[in-house]
């Protein structure tokens, strides 16, 4: 493996510095849309008359920067060419992710809500790989466009990162399904046309099989938000749902009946390697701004750069970061290689590592600001809250380590990569 950041990349990357420079900076500093930037008022996300939902100036301020990303020929970098992008790959989108969160927080990129003028669009994704020729035709293009989007509707209240053991069901009513059960943390669900509900068609609670996915539209009879609940980190629209005699047709199965966990297992593996590349690109920031600020603070007579104390945890976080970008790569481009499937050991330590050690940065980065690093004067409180987020979603950090234990001691099989076995 060529460990030189290829020529089409470095020249994208510039290419983006441009665009934030000449388009997305001054948006962000007109009417007032810094205050959304701003972590004194952090709060205009959040709209309280709403129950904590997040404030609709902001969602349509990130709208507008999707269209301004995507007219100018960035957003659509990683979708396939016959949907107007540049079938970009693994390790491209875990090198431009890295680069736009090492940029520290703003309008180009947020990670509070996955939002980037390069899109990380799963759903597109997953549609175009396990939609039925009707569903594409349906979907594709309002996708793209962001006119149109579906939520997950995978953990529930008593089984979070244990999806075989699935309360909710789908039972066959003729050409119909009716499905019964709940689901919790259901992102975006607050805009979302549609939710993709897993449940359970056939086999026993534990089996891998007999899960089945349902494109079920939000506004259905039996359809119930029960609560949005509030995190460490807001707003929120993270949704309790409740299913009761829920029905759907036969056409909203996605993926193949009982095939559901397939299409989990896709969605984890691409957003797992994209997410550690962000989460080590904010992880860096923090290092990078912990040192700049220790080379020019001058307690007693000298800077803080020259104390050990200081010195010793940047030199290890930096180790870390250097270590896991090679580990990200290689990654990335395996994943490219030989499928996504082949390297899902390899995934799992970079995404779990990856979480940690922006927390373990970004506290650095506090305790060598200061009182002026606990403040909302600096970001390193946010990035923390936010990321802290990540060592339990989409599989928490001891979930992801007993995956990595399964591949090392034989109790799991990697899939074959590309071109070996039948």
């Amino acid at each position: 493996m060529d460990f030189t950041i290829p020529d089409d990349i470095t020249q994208l990357l510039a290419d983006l510095d441009d665009f934030i420079e000449e388009k997305i900076r001054p948006l962000e500093q007109s009417n007032d849309n810094i205050r959304f930037f701003d972590h004194r008022r952090e709060d205009a996300r959040t709209d309280w008359e709403r129950g904590g939902l997040p404030n609709d100036e902001w969602e349509a301020l990130l709208h507008q920067v999707k269209r301004m990303a995507d007219e100018a020929g960035f957003y659509r970098w990683p979708f396939p060419s016959e949907y107007g992008g540049s079938d970009g790959n693994n390790l491209g989108m875990a090198i431009i992710r890295e680069h736009l969160a090492r940029k520290g927080l703003g309008l180009h990129n947020d990670l509070q809500n996955e939002h980037s003028i390069v899109g990380n669009q799963v759903g597109l994704l997953l549609m175009i790989n396990y939609g039925t020729d009707e569903q594409k035709a349906e979907w594709v293009d309002d996708l793209v466009h962001g006119r149109k989007g579906f939520a997950f509707g995978i953990t529930e209240p008593q089984h979070g990162s244990d999806a075989t053991h699935m309360e909710t069901t789908a039972v066959r009513d003729g050409d119909e399904w009716i499905i019964n059960g709940e689901k919790t943390w259901n992102t975006g669900i607050h805009k979302a046309q549609y939710d993709l509900i897993f449940a359970r068609t056939s086999g026993e609670a534990g089996d891998g099989d007999g899960i089945t996915a349902f494109l079920t539209p939000t506004d259905s009879p039996g359809f119930e938000v029960v609560e949005f609940l509030w995190t460490f980190n807001m707003p929120t629209d993270h949704a309790h749902i409740r299913l009761t005699d829920v029905r759907v047709p036969d056409s909203a199965i996605f993926g193949g009946e009982g095939r559901g966990l397939g299409v989990v297992q896709h969605f984890f593996n691409e957003n797992r390697i994209r997410q550690a590349a962000s989460s080590l690109g904010a992880a860096q920031f923090c290092i990078d701004q912990a040192i700049a600020y220790a080379k020019e603070r001058a307690p007693f007579g000298k800077p803080l750069s020259t104390n050990q104390g200081i010195q010793f945890p940047l030199v290890e976080l930096s180790t870390q970061a250097e270590m896991l970008r090679a580990l990200i790569h290689k990654t990335a481009w395996l994943m490219d290689t030989q499928g996504a499937f082949s390297v899902s050991d390899k995934v799992s330590m970079c995404n779990y590592w990856a979480n940690r050690l922006c927390c373990e940065a970004a506290d650095r980065a506090m305790q060598v600001h200061g009182g002026l690093g606990y403040s909302r004067h600096m970001p390193f409180e946010h990035i923390y809250r936010h990321h802290r987020r990540y060592r339990i979603t989409e599989g928490a950090e001891e979930i992801q380590m007993r995956r990595v234990a399964g591949y090392l001691f034989g109790y799991m099989k990697q899939q074959a990569p590309k071109g070996v076995g039948s």
